[in-house]
């Protein structure tokens, strides 16, 4: 039984002798977002007292031309620093000055406010944005719903869901937000569509207020409460990172 090619397991099988395996793990959830206690500040670095991000590309005194990188033009001994933690950092981190995947200012304005945030992206014209169902009226108050894309992929939507403007020009699909990013770093759009996922925390940087992040794929829905995500996976365990 234990070989999966033989004919005896195919025919158990066939016969729904074998059992399977359950498709997911049930999520212990809190029921009610409103009875949710929201923890007040963070819990300080015992180690990492200040971090920087260097912003200015510094391609050397080797004569080049080259033109900044989002990552930078990073030495060996840069990288080999990082890892040395101290108190005060200041390390590299993508979004070098020139060095691609731009917002507008009026898309930095609105992400200056946002204390909570829901992110998720589209590039590469793939699909269009798919709205959250179950969410709470304190959610909807506390949350920023940021779509990131790309130029074909802003122009995409818009041939096929209705996107709405608001009085400062910003562009939305239902709740969220669409970010637009201009000059892409990358040649591939699958190499773009990290840049948000992995580095939400640098994307937003004026948004001062911003204490939690939840990044959802862009082909995916949401459908469980941001809430019940942020007590469950961090705040109930008291943790400051977690995939899902």
């Amino acid at each position: 039984i234990c070989n999966k090619g033989s004919k005896l397991f195919t025919i158990l099988d066939t016969m729904g002798l074998v059992p399977k395996p359950p498709h997911r793990c049930p999520i212990p959830l809190v029921d009610d977002p409103n009875k949710i206690v929201i923890p007040k500040g963070t819990t300080p670095s015992k180690i990492v007292k200040h971090l920087t991000y260097n912003t200015v590309d510094e391609v050397g005194n080797n004569g080049s031309h080259s033109p900044p990188l989002f990552g930078g033009h990073q030495s060996w001994l840069q990288r080999e620093e990082i890892f040395k933690l101290k108190s005060t950092m200041k390390v590299h981190c993508g979004f070098m000055q020139g060095g691609g995947a731009e917002m507008a200012a009026k898309d930095i304005k609105y992400a200056e406010n946002c204390r909570f945030v829901v992110a998720s992206g589209i590039f590469d014209e793939y699909d269009t944005p798919h709205q959250p169902t179950n969410l709470s009226p304190r959610s909807q108050k506390l949350f920023c719903f940021l779509m990131v894309v790309d130029e074909v992929s802003i122009n995409f939507i818009q041939k096929n869901v209705t996107v709405r403007e608001d009085n400062d020009t910003g562009q939305w699909v239902g709740i969220w937000r669409l970010i637009l990013l201009k000059c892409q770093p990358y040649d591939e759009p699958r190499r773009n569509g990290k840049v948000p996922k992995i580095l939400t925390h640098r994307l937003f940087p004026q948004a001062q207020y911003c204490q939690y992040s939840i990044w959802i794929d862009g082909k995916m829905e949401l459908m469980v409460e941001p809430l019940l995500i942020l007590e469950r996976y961090l705040w109930h365990g008291k943790h400051t990172f977690a995939i899902a």
